[in-house]
């Protein structure tokens, strides 16, 4: 039903967001590009492995460039003051995660993931389209542990990036609830944690060696 299929560090501008990748995983992420539906931008980096497959790392921050989106706060609490002075003083960060489904429209309001919505960015190879559910405040479900669901249309950005070196490991979430079934996550190889101190943690095999990500 369900797949992992990017996890999300968060930084407070993008060219920081590369200096972290490039420090903390030995890596430079390949160009993403500009999300005109929320006024981002991101890179990315394919971290697929044998037990997550078509899997990669989006960093993401505020399009300086863009207008902020009107009918919505932007996603992954971007907009929160408290996470904005985060990345600025702390850094780049692990802030959340998506699986896709072919059925984003039946599981979204039974996980409350919010609005299945239609969005696009161009690349380098083409347009790439999906669709997403995004709740209006922007805000991240369980504190990042609930996944954003999302269904790509006829190209998935792992299609086109390279191999990186790096790979997806682990992913271990808490505090979930019935949603952790819901979405079947265990079959799709996600680890229940009973530590809702830390609602999510990745673990990957890097050029620097093995790194673990929390928020």
């Amino acid at each position: 039903m369900t797949a992992l299929d990017h996890v999300v560090v968060a930084a407070a501008s993008l060219d920081e967001g590369v200096r972290w990748c490039e420090a903390t995983l030995g890596v430079t992420p390949s160009a993403g590009g500009a999300h005109p539906l929320m006024g981002t931008h991101n890179r990315v980096l394919d971290i697929s492995s044998e037990r997550f497959t078509r899997c990669y790392l989006e960093i993401i921050a505020i399009d300086p460039a863009a207008p902020a989106p009107t009918a919505t706060r932007r996603w992954f609490d971007l907009d929160d003051p408290a996470m904005q002075r985060r990345l600025r003083e702390q850094g780049p960060r692990l802030v959340h995660w998506a699986v896709r489904s072919d059925r984003i429209d039946e599981l979204a309001p039974q996980v409350d993931s919010g609005t299945v919505r239609a969005a696009s960015r161009q690349t380098p190879h083409g347009e790439l389209r999906w669709r997403i559910t995004i709740r209006d405040d922007g805000r991240r479900g369980a504190g990042g542990a609930l996944p954003t669901l999302i269904e790509w249309g006829d190209m998935h950005p792992c299609d086109r990036l390279p191999a990186s070196g790096v790979a997806l490991r682990t992913i271990e979430v808490a505090g979930l609830g019935a949603a952790f079934d819901t979405l079947r996550l265990r079959e799709a190889g996600v680890t229940p944690s009973l530590d809702t101190a830390m609602p999510l943690a990745v673990e990957l095999d890097a050029p620097r060696g093995r790194v673990r990500l929390t928020p």
